[in-house]
């Protein structure tokens, strides 16, 4: 997929032009951290530059194990233009405050530079003895704007306007489609009109992100985190139900709505790929598969919908050393399933294979081209502890932690002082179950396809509505706090405690140390 056009590729080649001149004193490698809304880049990020700057325990990061990494440090990013990563004030959330840090609301960066003492006698002859980690977060939103760059408005409109007919999301979809019905995409064009339709449709996307549906496919991103572009006319456009074959003038509503999604496209999406995204060397694919099963199979299959497409939007694979001057291709990908510790360690393979289905289609497309594939279970701040509970006679393993202010547990709401150890329940062996009341991928397509056909015919409310069956799981999700820290006889507060984030490290730049 080819979501570049030549001027865009001339400019990635004078990047990396410099980037490969820059590298000659001091390697880098930019790693990608990415993920939907509440996958959880901001505390992986933080608790990574946590971990490397104040040495915390990564048995399974080789440089660290080994004694040869020597410091880490924050420097200031090679990206002038772009905010930086507020590490202090997240360390300060979840260490002194002990919340969560806010969902990225914007892009930011950071540079962390490693010194380290190379295995190899040539490369501590020859090399530097620094790497330097680029490391860049923007809100998971962001992601859902890639696929629309091989689309033109009216496919983008079609897609949009069938997806939202679908059983779990016609009842969020009311007043959007009430709206719809009224809009002749013929009719002279009226900002009213148009603003009114924007933001029922935005409202729209909203209620399908809420924690009890946790849908995923939600493009165009911007809609639902819009910042500076808040009320822009970029911003101000809606999928409307066309029929192909008709003629409308130039000053029609269609031709209104299909002028703003090119502008989109063109001043907010291709920016931030050709920038940013495209310039990737590595990349963490952080999934919240939690939350999904929380809402049942309807929310899975968005989300691995939604994670096909992104990833298609990837440049896997590996390039030659004199190749890499001029491109880059993100040669290591690791997928990772976020809030392992809301599960017992013994469910934590299960968890893997869950996210393996999630994301196969993706994953065999990468392999193809050549880049090397991981999946793990990771918590990048543990927030739980594992414990054993007695009840009737049984030995029912548990995790304990302090549930946030306001999470309920069995009829109980917590005040987010109160600690308590719970049963998670068990991840069933075959996550095939888990999809096992939805169609097959190609059924899936063909009702999408039916519900498109019917739509120039029928109205948009559906006259009855079906009834939505849960994932086939006992298992509860939980939201905990950060853990309180121990102190050191010094007064010093000891790392963020983590599952498998060194093993991330590894797989992510363990080469680049070796």
């Amino acid at each position: 997929m080819n979501l570049t056009t030549l001027t865009d590729d001339a400019w990635l080649a004078l990047n990396n032009v410099a980037d490969f001149a820059t590298g000659l004193v001091t390697p880098s490698v930019r790693l990608g951290v990415t993920g939907l809304s509440r996958a959880g880049k901001t505390v992986f990020i933080t608790a990574l530059v946590h971990n490397l700057i104040k040495g915390g325990r990564m048995p399974l990061f080789e440089p660290m194990a080994t004694g040869r990494l020597a410091r880490a440090s924050l420097q200031p990013q090679p990206d002038d233009a772009v905010p930086r990563f507020d590490y202090e004030a997240h360390v300060a959330d979840m260490v002194d405050e002990r919340v969560w840090p806010s969902s990225t609301r914007r892009i930011s960066e950071l540079r962390l530079t490693v010194a380290y003492e190379s295995a190899s006698y040539f490369s501590r002859t020859l090399g530097s003895g620094k790497l330097h980690i680029d490391i860049v977060d923007y809100p998971g939103e962001w992601l859902l704007d890639l696929p629309l760059l091989t689309k033109d408005y009216a496919t983008w409109s079609r897609e949009a306007v069938a997806l939202s007919r679908l059983p779990n999301r016609a009842r969020l979809a009311g007043d959007w489609h009430r709206r719809l019905e009224a809009a002749d995409p013929a009719a002279e064009e009226d900002e009213a009109t148009a603003r009114g339709l924007a933001d029922a449709f935005t409202g729209y996307l909203a209620a399908c992100r809420a924690d009890e549906h946790a849908l995923s496919m939600l493009p165009p991103g911007r809609f639902l985190m819009p910042g500076d572009l808040d009320g822009s006319p970029a911003l101000t456009f809606s999928p409307l139900v066309l029929e192909d074959d008709r003629v409308v003038p130039r000053t029609s509503m269609r031709a209104m709505m299909e002028r703003r999604f090119e502008a989109y496209k063109t001043h907010v999406v291709r920016p931030f790929f050709r920038d940013h995204f495209a310039r990737l060397d590595r990349q963490i694919v952080l999934v919240d598969a939690l939350s999904a099963l929380n809402a049942g199979p309807h929310a899975m299959r968005d989300l691995e919908n939604a994670l096909a497409d992104i990833l298609s939007c990837f440049r896997p694979g590996r390039t030659s050393w004199l190749a890499s001057i001029l491109t880059r291709r993100i040669d290591r990908i690791l997928f990772a399933a976020t809030k392992a510790d809301h599960l017992h360690h013994t469910d934590h393979d299960r968890l893997q294979r869950v996210l393996k289905r999630l994301v196969k289609r993706a994953i065999k497309k990468a392999e193809f081209a050549g880049a090397d594939i991981d999946i793990l279970a990771l918590a990048a701040v543990r927030a739980t502890r594992e414990g054993t509970v007695r009840r009737g006679g049984n030995a029912l393993p548990t995790i304990i932690g302090t549930p946030m202010t306001g999470e309920i547990v069995d009829g109980e709401r917590f005040d987010g002082k109160t600690e308590i150890a719970m049963f998670p329940g068990d991840l069933p062996k075959d996550p095939e179950s888990l999809f096992a009341h939805l169609e097959s991928e190609s059924e899936l397509e063909e009702a999408v396809a039916k519900v498109e056909s019917e739509s120039k015919h029928q109205p948009l409310q559906p006259e009855s509505k079906l009834e939505l069956s849960r994932a086939g799981t006992d298992v509860r999700y939980v939201r905990f706090r950060p853990p309180k820290l121990e102190r050191s006889p010094d007064g010093l507060s000891l790392t963020l405690p983590h599952i498998r984030l060194d093993r991330a490290l590894q797989f992510l730049i363990g080469d680049k140390l070796a």
